[in-house]
């Protein structure tokens, strides 16, 4: 067993040059991929919104896409680097692109906040904007590491850019037409979905707003309670 060769876990074993502080701060954002999977799994326990649910199932989709599409064009790495498996196109790359134009199109097409509250405050149209832009940078910018690591060639980054941006855009169109014909408001009256307590709020509200409200209305009521004591 002592002479056994130990394995790494490349899930999460990126090389980087140790003495480029730019190479270090790339190889983190080789992590955002990761990040994000558990990003997904927290917002859909804790929140129970479908929405995230069809898009964390469209980015798993995107991932069996590249999965596919690397075997069948089967080109390499850049020769720098001694990475696993080919590198057309490149995975990370694919993912960040549809999670960030997949959030785009949501805030800003998808996502009709109702009327300001005394309690609630939704998201302006520019602030919809600026995270938009926040979400596309940050994808720009984990593209890049791909290629200041060598992990891909320029070329790979842009494929990988290019399958996850239209699968993003057909993944919306897909669920668009799935809310236009009914059947997503089928499917959340479903004893299964139901039993899970699957809901469909976010394309109106924050994730936080529900809450929020019926705190002030719990506060507000405690209130009046304290008020009336003093008041005998």
């Amino acid at each position: 067993m002592a002479d056994q060769p130990l394995a790494s876990l490349s899930l999460t074993h990126v090389h980087y040059d140790p003495n480029d502080p730019v190479s270090y701060f790339c190889a983190w954002l080789a992590l955002v991929p990761q990040g994000l999977c558990v990003m997904y799994a927290t917002l859909i326990w804790s929140t129970r919104e479908i929405e995230i649910l069809l898009m964390f199932g469209g980015q798993l989709a995107c991932e069996a896409l590249n999965f596919a599409l690397k075997r069948i064009l089967k080109e390499e790495r850049p020769k720098q680097m001694h990475g696993k498996g080919y590198g057309m196109p490149s995975s990370h790359s694919q993912f960040v692109a549809f999670f960030s134009i997949s959030l785009t199109l949501f805030l800003l097409f998808r996502h009709v906040p109702k009327k300001p509250t005394p309690s609630h405050t939704p998201l302006s149209l520019p602030a919809r904007i600026f995270l938009s832009g926040l979400a596309l940078g940050n994808a720009g910018l984990v593209a890049w590491s791909r290629i200041y690591l060598n992990y891909h060639t320029p070329k790979q980054v842009i494929v990988g850019c290019t399958a996850g941006a239209i699968s993003a855009i057909g993944w919306f169109i897909i669920t668009t037409i799935v809310r236009q014909i009914g059947l997503l408001s089928w499917f959340l009256d479903q004893p299964f979905t139901r039993l899970f307590r699957m809901r469909d709020l976010v394309v109106e509200e924050d994730l936080c707003q529900s809450g929020w409200e019926k705190w002030e209305v719990k506060r507000a009521a405690s209130s009046m309670k304290v008020n009336g004591k003093k008041s005998r």
